[in-house]
């Protein structure tokens, strides 16, 4: 068994519908005989037409098909040889045996059931590499971004996100949510460009995040955190063709008091929803992202809101609220929210994502991520009563009082 193909089994198992290790091909299975009704069609017509007129060489087409329409490499052999013994046979009907036509269709018979015997195994090669491919991508996506838990100390967290690149499951976005002593922390953010670069200075950012949370009880002091560790990252890793990396983001806390804390660097502000309807929660004063200033100069101010449960906090990415449509406008996320935020968290983002995708008519053309706290205490446990043996001597002894007053 191959490396991929153990952890596959591992970590993920076969894919649902096709072969393990295989991209499952866009034809049904009925498809197979697409090849057989086009011989079945030719061969009719050259009955039924006129014997001084062949379509003898209209089968060459057929082996051709096969190969488009299988993924099993013996399929267009297969066919092709069923198209010879056809073509010999239109041959010996029209009396053309030994013609030039009929050896021409012979061979462009056989030409064409090797060829395609050849891109049938050429792209079963290329569907086993991109399942592979595809494989790692996810595995590396649930390390990097791994999966945000329904519950989260006192808030409900749902998470959707969407890289650009094709056939891609994680790109320069990022985000996290974990529960420390301090209350819930979460942060979401954007590191400028794409592809494997961006990948590693988000790898740098959530591991140091993931350690800054839990260690620093100041949320100002968990972004200079990062800021020192990506300023690290950078100078430690070369990405040839970058001129410029930052990373946007804002840093949110949500404290066991059902205060939130708010710190935001360069990066969209985060959307509040309360009974009463939603507003933006701008930065009091603005703040560059993580990698434009040196380490030492970043100190963003934290901001404070007091929420009550149900109230939602909502990340995300401007891969969102830069998605446009065929007219170049802007998604508008202030003025739509309210009327998709029905339902539980994931349920809303799912709706979000969807209205975005519709308001842009195809696949988004940028990483795109959100994050949704929903702030919901844990009841408080009542004090149970006292049950058993211990309540009988009381009573007890009660009633012998009152029986002996």
């Amino acid at each position: 068994m191959s490396a991929t193909g153990w952890i596959r089994d591992r970590f993920t198992g076969p894919p649902p519908g096709g072969v393990p290790g295989t991209v499952t091909g866009t034809w049904p299975k009925t498809s197979h005989a697409l090849p057989l009704i086009g011989m079945v069609l030719v061969v009719s017509l050259d009955y039924f037409t006129n014997s001084e007129v062949t379509v003898e060489p209209a089968i060459t087409a057929v082996p051709a098909l096969a190969a488009v329409v299988s993924r099993r490499t013996w399929y267009p052999l297969f066919v092709g040889a069923v198209a010879e013994l056809c073509s010999f046979l239109m041959a010996w009907y029209n009396g053309v045996l030994g013609e030039s036509v009929h050896t021409a269709t012979v061979l462009a018979v056989a030409l064409v059931a090797g060829i395609g015997y050849v891109s049938a195994t050429l792209r079963l090669r290329q569907e086993q590499a991109l399942a592979d491919a595809r494989l790692v991508a996810d595995i590396a996506r649930r390390v990097l971004l791994r999966p945000v838990p329904d519950r989260v100390g006192s808030v409900r967290a749902a998470v959707h996100y969407a890289a650009a690149a094709a056939q891609a499951s994680i790109g320069g976005d990022l985000y996290e949510v974990v529960n420390t002593r301090h209350g819930v922390r979460a942060v979401v953010g954007d590191v400028r460009g794409k592809g494997l670069a961006a990948v590693e200075t988000a790898a740098a950012v959530l591991g140091a995040f993931r350690e800054a949370a839990h260690q620093e009880p100041a949320l100002d002091r968990v972004a200079g955190w990062l800021a020192v560790s990506l300023d690290r990252a950078l100078h430690e890793t070369d990405h040839p063709g970058v001129e410029e990396e930052f990373v946007t983001l804002v840093l949110i806390g949500v404290c066991p008091d059902g205060s939130v804390e708010i710190v935001n660097c360069g990066h969209p502000a985060p959307l509040l929803l309360t009974a009463d309807g939603c507003r933006a929660v701008e930065p009091e004063e603005p703040v560059p992202p993580l990698g434009v200033l040196d380490p030492a100069d970043v100190r963003p101010p934290v901001q404070r809101v007091a929420v009550r449960p149900g109230d939602r906090v909502l990340l995300y990415t401007d891969g969102v609220i830069e998605a446009r449509d065929h007219r170049g406008s802007f998604y508008p996320l202030a003025g739509r929210i309210g009327e998709l935020a029905v339902g539980g968290p994931v349920e809303v983002l799912r709706r979000l994502h969807e209205d975005v995708v519709r308001h842009v008519g195809h696949k988004l053309g940028d990483d795109a991520a959100m994050l949704l706290l929903q702030y919901e205490p844990p009841a408080p446990e009542l004090p149970q009563p006292r049950q058993g043996r211990e309540a009988l001597p009381d009573s007890g002894s009660a009633a012998g009082r009152a029986t002996g007053s």
